[in-house]
């Protein structure tokens, strides 16, 4: 093998794996947030779970970004660690689509997909037309790898050295921890057996080999899912500890059946499959090493799936046993992010699955953080009334976490519009940025608020009783602005008009309870110093309005809810 086979080849793994992330990125931009959606509803039947879990899959040809969206649903709680079950069984079997495609030869294709869609993208303005295009010439350009590659690797067929390497793959574990250490480096398993298809196709690796590698590839593409989950709660990491399960029982289950008894024998000089399944499926695909080994592959995850169904709920019992409930290990009052991990220790890079994990972590890290924006408007308005700077450590508090959780916020937010490719979630994760900033800015007029009752003290000033009137009205439109905020129904339409609603009437309030004031302060009934404060108290009232109704507009047009 002289250089020029070797650049062929190292040529022929660029554009496969180009090819493959062309495709990632296309489905990822044109249909990233609907899966997310499909994957969210429909898992509460175990058969349709599986289903869907294959079909998401077999489209974005990706277990791992399946896998990934499912743990950050179920660090979300927006899943169950027992639905999360289903959808990952369904997964491996959806990832077998790639080889199955390269087994039946539409590589042939290859250079009008490449053409087609590169097309599509440079003479077509729609968004989503140049989206399916840039997932055709991904699916061109992966097929014109896939060639390249296995015309490359035919000379090694005359190298006995690595031939040799080759055969001592046929040691099962060998092959397996080859498999799996390939597998998790490029962190994509249908690359690795199509790359293991090329192999094979070229005459370098025999069945005897290939299937022991196969079998460690569904091992290696677990490792996504485990990266994802870092910074995640126990039940998300729960998830890939299943995920590991399914395919290391499947590995043991097949690796004991293929040495025990062989489902391959060569006739005429050509590997056929034997046996029930084998048998059935060889009539399917052509009979070449590549489909020979897409069968295999597609039976592993079948037969492990059918095998595993009906222990489901065992395997989440089982996570939960490996990893138990423990006691937090935040210490009581401790500044930290809930839900999401801080970005410099995430180590998550973009990709297909990113968003679907981090939007629905920010929304709740989001909605936290308003929750204490709205305990802080309470108290800050009971400070005033009831003249207490007791009160103001604890709002104080309560307002560095809020700035601190704005701070680590906007920071996610940053690293993840620089990577995000779907224009829907691209709008919602922009508009949390605004929203932050808000929530914080309600925050920092909640105390000042508190702030007040230092000078209602030390100067001891006091507010009439018609302030004081004015000031419980003030806390309960306030405490129903921000309240409104955290319905789980909020962001739409008809929802704004009723923000918008409570916005005009702060409004209104405020221009009310100024004028009478100024009648109070013509009749003497309060002192400059008092209305002083409460001319800035009611400044304070306004702005939170203000803050409600820019946060009500953001989420409306990202059609999202906190």
């Amino acid at each position: 093998m002289d250089i020029t086979h070797i650049l062929a080849l190292l040529g022929g793994l660029a554009l496969f794996l180009h090819g493959m992330q062309m495709m990632s990125s296309g489905l990822e931009a044109a249909a990233g947030n609907r899966m997310k959606n499909i994957l969210e509803r429909l898992t509460a039947n175990r058969f349709l779970g599986v289903l869907v879990g294959a079909a998401i899959t077999a489209v974005i040809q990706s277990s791992s970004a399946t896998t990934v969206m499912v743990v950050g649903f179920v660090n979300a709680g927006m899943m169950t660690l027992n639905q999360a079950v289903w959808i990952i069984m369904g997964a491996n079997i959806g990832t077998t689509v790639t080889g199955l495609l390269i087994a039946l030869d539409v590589g042939e294709l290859a250079p009008f997909f490449a053409f087609a869609g590169v097309a599509m993208m440079v003479f077509v303005k729609e968004p989503k037309l140049q989206h399916i295009g840039q997932i055709l010439a991904g699916l061109g350009v992966l097929f014109l790898g896939m060639g390249m590659m296995s015309d490359s690797m035919v000379p090694l067929r005359e190298s006995e050295s690595f031939i040799r390497l080759m055969s001592t793959f046929s040691n099962p574990i060998l092959g397996i921890l080859a498999g799996a250490g390939f597998t998790a480096v490029i962190q994509s398993s249908s690359a690795s057996v199509g790359i293991l298809q090329a192999l094979a196709n070229s005459g370098v690796i025999g069945l005897s080999s290939a299937v022991f590698v196969l079998f460690g590839q569904n091992i290696g593409t677990c490792i996504t899912a485990v990266l994802a989950s870092i910074g995640t709660n126990r039940n998300a990491k729960r998830t890939t500890i299943i995920h590991l399960m399914f395919n290391i029982i499947g590995t043991i289950i097949f690796t004991i059946l293929f040495l025990l008894f062989p489902i391959a024998q060569v006739i005429d000089g050509s590997i056929v499959l034997q046996g029930g399944v084998g048998s059935f499926l060889s009539n399917l695909l052509p009979g070449t090493p590549a489909g020979q080994i897409a069968l295999i592959h597609t039976s592993f995850n079948v037969i492990t799936t059918l095998l595993l169904l009906p222990l489901g709920n065992y395997l989440a019992k089982l996570a939960v046993w490996i990893l138990p409930e423990q006691v937090h290990e935040q210490e009581e009052g401790t500044m930290h992010l809930e839900y999401l991990a801080p970005v410099s220790a995430s180590g998550k890079e973009g990709g297909l699955g990113l968003s679907a994990i981090v939007v629905d972590q920010l929304r709740n890290e989001l909605h936290r953080m308003l929750s204490m924006a709205r305990d802080n408007v309470e108290a800050g308005f009971e400070a005033v009334l009831a003249r207490d700077p007791g009160r103001l450590e604890a709002v104080e508090q309560r307002e560095e976490y809020i700035d601190f959780l704005n701070r680590e916020i906007s920071r996610y937010v940053s690293h993840l519009i620089s990577i995000e490719t779907n224009e829907q979630d691209s709008r919602v994760v922009s508009s949390f940025f605004t929203i932050s900033g808000n929530i914080e800015r309600i925050g920092d007029h909640a105390d000042n608020l508190a702030g007040y009752t230092k000078m209602l003290v030390a100067k001891n000033i006091k507010l009439s009783p018609i302030a004081q009137k004015e000031v419980e009205q003030m806390r309960d439109v306030s405490l129903e602005a921000v309240t409104t905020l955290l319905d789980r129904q909020a962001g739409g339409p008809e929802w704004l008009v009723d923000v918008a609603q409570i916005e005009q009437k702060i409004d209104d309030m405020t221009d009310e309870y100024r004028r009478d004031q100024l009648i109070r302060m013509r009749d003497g009934v309060c002192s400059d110093e008092a209305c002083i404060l409460y001319s800035e108290l009611l400044t304070d009232f306004e702005r939170i309005g203000d803050h409600v109704l820019n946060i009500a507009q953001e989420l409306t047009k990202s059609r999202t809810n906190l």
